[in-house]
């Protein structure tokens, strides 16, 4: 018959209790928390299925929301601080600008960045050059047209500005014209390169020297052009540097007729500064 050997007790850890975790009421093996936490998961989990997922054409329309008052307002601040679009009205300019360009101003100019002569520039009629535009009628959507002109997307059509080439700088004295029908500024002749080589120029002589704070323009179409000689009586001609908008940078449309706007710096080179 074996023998009954007496059983050797296990060593025990100091705090442990000889009752195992799962036999006292109440307990288990995991913590008393985990009935809890496995309860709020299934409950978070229930609760996301039973979520609807979100409309597909409301995040289109959210996208393209945002994606419009972006470029509303970047638009905004380009117009503002950095360029602005005009529509050119008139033959002035020809062929330099047609009648319907579309054309962007660096508004950077005159200030911070100096003026040239030669630069071409747009300026608001302080000076009376231009009849008072006629009432537009009011259409359902001209409120529509107005803000796209406010922000910048549309160009200013008002007819309430005028775009001329700056021949003179305040102190220059400019005369015409010499014996070879040619402009003289300081005492030198230029050959304008920028006039429209369509028709010869007919001399109108003047002779002036430019105050300051203002500039003498004239357009690139001489015998179409309203400029400073055809207004000599009201305040000289002169045209007061505070009224430029900018100088045209660059012609935007038609997309046929994309260009930069350049001031000819050969023409003047050899012009000395104003005395």
């Amino acid at each position: 018959m074996p023998e009954n050997h007496a059983r050797t007790p296990e060593p025990r850890h100091e705090g442990a209790s000889d009752v195992p975790a799962d036999a006292v009421p109440g307990t288990s093996a995991q913590g008393p928390d985990a009935p809890a936490s496995g309860a709020a998961g299934s409950r978070a989990a229930a609760k996301s299925a039973a979520k609807p997922a979100g409309s597909p054409v409301f995040a289109w329309l959210k996208e393209v929301a945002t994606v419009v008052v972006i470029a509303v307002v970047l638009s905004f601040l380009i117009k503002t601080f950095l360029f602005r679009a005009f529509f050119i009205p008139s033959e002035s300019m020809v062929n330099t600008l047609e009648v319907d360009d579309r054309i962007f101003v660096n508004l950077l100019v005159p200030e911070p960045f100096a003026l040239n002569r030669g630069d071409v520039v747009v300026f608001r009629d302080t000076k009376g050059w231009l009849q008072a535009a006629p009432e537009q009628p009011q259409g359902p959507f001209t409120w529509v047209q107005d803000g796209l002109t406010f922000v910048g997307l549309l160009p200013d059509n008002s007819e309430q500005h005028l775009v001329k080439r700056v021949i003179g700088l305040p102190g220059d004295h400019v005369v015409c014209c010499d014996a070879g029908g040619r402009l003289t500024i300081n005492g030198t002749a230029i050959n304008e390169s920028y006039i429209n080589p369509a028709e010869i120029p007919q001399i109108r002589n003047f002779d002036v020297t430019v105050p300051e704070g203002k500039v003498w323009v004239m357009g690139d179409n001489r015998n179409h052009s309203a400029d400073s000689r055809a207004h000599m009586d009201s305040d000289g001609g002169f045209i007061d540097i505070a009224d430029l908008e900018g100088k045209a940078a660059v012609i935007a449309w038609p997309l046929s007729r994309f260009t930069t706007l350049g001031n000819y710096p050969d023409v003047f080179r050899n012009v000395p500064a104003a005395p």
